[in-house]
């Protein structure tokens, strides 16, 4: 029997449509091969087919949706961000009894909380940027000291991310990640290479690693540089074996504590002393420009590929059996134990 896939996208946040274009995406690489549906969530947070709203209101379109969630073998979320990816998503799923693709509740919250993650890494040995959380209501009284990175704790997609320089420069910065959240991450800049890991949990439980990419951009990668084609990608990353080795061992040891499945995007600061970790993003951008399907047709993965093992690793995942053996494509990347 051909497994039912539904593919969620949309949302009510900042990234909505970054969302629709993953959704979008996902569900035409997987219709090869699997009964695809799809939902959209709208700003306004009513849920919505191709014909439009399930039905009149938040509360009753997600009474429909739950009930569509139900009637599949597995949802493939793609609605990045809070409401989504922060595991609110993934709640839905494990209270309506169905499968989803990628991380559970814990690890989609802890992962989209930058706070929390940092302090997740520190205690299991993985480097950060030195940094404090404020709270928007306290934005009057912080001075300008010296240049700061400021984002808000939890938002994805580098909204609200700005390099302050000054103290006007400051103010806004702070006013700025307000806009996203309540709770304000200051953090020392770090001036050093960018360089994201790709790590995927397959069906048979193993841990693969991409080919590392590095991002070149003048100044912060914000938003702007983001989506507006000045940036530049190199993959695989020009790396020594040394920094590629402990790029990948942290990656690991983050996607490891966190307790991630299915695909993360672990992002970096490559110094002269080793990796700092930036972000992990367990939900990460997945139309086939992205990042991560970049990561993996470097390693030859093709992205209609990539999509289906993430598939078959959740439907792995969710009966009592866990599949083994080798992953069909598992020749084309690096396995590496989290040593």
């Amino acid at each position: 029997m051909i497994p039912r896939v539904l593919v969620v996208g949309g949302g009510q946040n900042a990234e909505h449509e970054v969302s629709r274009a993953s959704a979008t995406a996902v569900a035409a690489a997987l219709r090869e091969h699997y009964r695809v549906s799809q939902l959209t969530i709208r700003r306004d947070g009513v849920w919505c087919d191709d014909s439009g709203p399930l039905a009149p209101g938040v509360a009753r379109s997600l009474s429909v949706a739950v009930s569509r969630i139900g009637d599949v073998d597995v949802v493939f979320p793609a609605v990045h961000g809070v409401l989504g990816e922060d595991g609110t998503l993934a709640a839905l799923c494990a209270l309506a009894g169905t499968t989803l693709v990628g991380s559970s509740l814990g690890a989609g919250a802890v992962g989209m909380d930058k706070w929390v993650t940092k302090v997740v890494a520190e205690a299991i040995g993985v480097r950060t940027a030195p940094g404090r959380i404020i709270h928007a209501r306290d934005i009057a009284a912080i001075t300008f000291e010296r240049p700061v990175v400021v984002k808000p704790v939890a938002s994805g997609s580098s909204y609200g991310v700005t390099l302050a320089e000054d103290a006007a420069g400051l103010a806004e910065a702070l006013r700025v990640a307000a806009n996203f959240d309540s709770r304000i991450l200051v953090e020392e800049p770090i001036h050093a290479r960018e360089v994201d890991v790709a790590v995927l949990r397959d069906a048979d439980g193993a841990c693969w690693v991409a080919p590392a990419l590095e991002i070149h951009a003048s100044g912060v990668f914000d938003t702007d540089t983001k989506y507006d084609g000045s940036a530049r990608f190199s993959v695989p990353a020009d790396l020594t074996e040394r920094e590629q080795s402990a790029l990948q061992r942290d990656a690991l040891r983050i996607f490891d504590a966190l307790g991630c499945a299915g695909v993360a995007r672990v992002d970096f600061f490559l110094t002269a002393e080793g990796p700092v970790l930036n972000e992990i993003n367990t939900l990460p951008g997945l139309s086939p420009a992205s990042q991560v399907p970049r990561m993996f047709a470097a390693a030859g993965v093709s992205y209609a590929e990539l999509t289906a093992r993430l598939v078959r690793a959740a439907l792995a995942s969710g009966t009592p059996q866990r599949q083994s053996g080798t992953p069909q494509s598992a020749a084309l990347m690096p396995r590496l134990r989290n040593e």
